[in-house]
């Protein structure tokens, strides 16, 4: 069975063919999420098209996704008019074979929980900075969804009460907007427009003019941790992005929150995620593969006899954990990052489809 996968991100499209659990014809093209959803959702269906005949559809979205009927419930102005995007349906319509579609954030958050940072915890907090801020809830191991798949959205808490009373976006005011990748670019850039990335910024630290930006916007961090955790009393909070590997924040950050939360709040440990990027199209994959076979008893086995190469793989490089890239054919050598959360995030979550169904 041919199964085309898609990682969507705020960057970057992941996609490529799987059968019989190997990824091949991998390849990756520029999200362009300024152009908007209407924009994804062509882009997915170009490439779709490029790829007949397949079997059914995978994708990994960013975004609040509803997973039964396969669309955004919510997304804000990163990536505009992406709320409300039909994916299910309209591939569906369009290729005339099932498609699963659903969002990888609280996956990465219970990566986390078996084989990361919060590994041993049973309640936690984790929340990662880049184009936004996101976030999840771990309850007693397993992730809290809300009501309408949509608990977590940290980057939505009111940071600065006056910008949104007097704003009209439903971000103004709010946590992401000050605290995420995307603004400490947006604060450098005032004062060195040259800086455009996080790796560029921190390697000008030295400068005082651009430390005296970058405390800045940890303050503003911390401001929002500081909350989170008078809220949840969590026993740990995971910190994670691609931003987060600077040791400075998270030194400055221990350094800061004691300061903020009440005696009683104190105890929290704050930890940078153990865990990194993940394979999210072979979680699709999966979970695809599941969807098109109707969740029968014999499609658990096969996927479930699939995943057991992870049980080696997962005893090479970092024991427990899982690399960032696989040969798509034997043999299947690991490469690139030895860790990555989103990798074991995908298939916990696929395990986690096969515990429910």
């Amino acid at each position: 069975m041919k199964i085309l996968v898609f990682d969507i991100g705020g960057t970057a499209i992941k996609y490529g063919i799987c059968q019989d659990g190997h990824l091949m014809e991998t390849s990756e093209c520029p999200t362009e999420a300024y152009k908007g959803g209407p924009h994804i959702l062509e882009t997915i269906c170009t490439l779709a098209e490029q790829s007949l005949p397949f079997d059914a559809i995978g994708i990994s979205t960013a975004g609040q996704v509803n997973p039964e009927e396969g669309y955004i419930i919510y997304a804000n102005s990163n990536i505009p008019d992406y709320t409300g995007t039909q994916f299910q349906k309209i591939l569906q319509e369009r290729f005339h074979v099932p498609v699963a579609v659903e969002n990888d954030v609280n996956s990465a958050a219970l990566g986390e929980a078996i084989f990361g940072a919060g590994k041993g915890k049973d309640s936690f907090l984790c929340l990662t900075y880049g184009t936004g801020v996101g976030g999840a809830i771990i309850e007693n191991k397993q992730v809290y969804h809300g009501s309408s798949f949509s608990a977590g959205e940290f980057g939505a808490i009111i940071t600065h009460a006056e910008e949104k009373l007097a704003g009209t976006d439903p971000f103004d005011g709010c946590y992401e907007r000050y605290a995420s990748a995307t603004a400490l670019v947006k604060m450098v850039s005032a004062v060195d427009p040259s800086l455009t990335n996080g790796r560029q910024i921190f390697a000008n630290l030295e400068r005082p003019e651009i430390k005296a930006v970058v405390n800045k916007w940890i303050d503003e961090i911390v401001l929002g941790l500081a909350t989170l955790i008078h809220i949840f009393n969590p026993s740990c909070v995971v910190l994670g992005g691609g931003i987060m590997v600077q040791p400075y924040i998270l030194e400055q950050i221990h350094a800061r929150i004691p300061q903020m939360v009440m005696s009683s709040f104190a105890h929290v440990q704050i930890s940078s995620a153990e865990l990194g990027n993940s394979a999210g199209l072979l979680g699709a994959y999966y979970l695809a593969y599941l969807k098109v076979n109707q969740y029968s008893p014999e499609a658990k086995k096969i996927v479930r006899e699939q995943l057991e190469v992870m049980e080696a793989a997962m005893r090479e490089g970092c024991i427990g954990q899982l690399p960032e890239i696989y040969d798509g054919e034997n043999p299947t050598r690991s490469k690139g990052c030895f860790a990555q959360a989103w990798s074991v995030g995908e298939i916990l979550r696929v395990y986690e489809a096969l515990e429910k169904l």
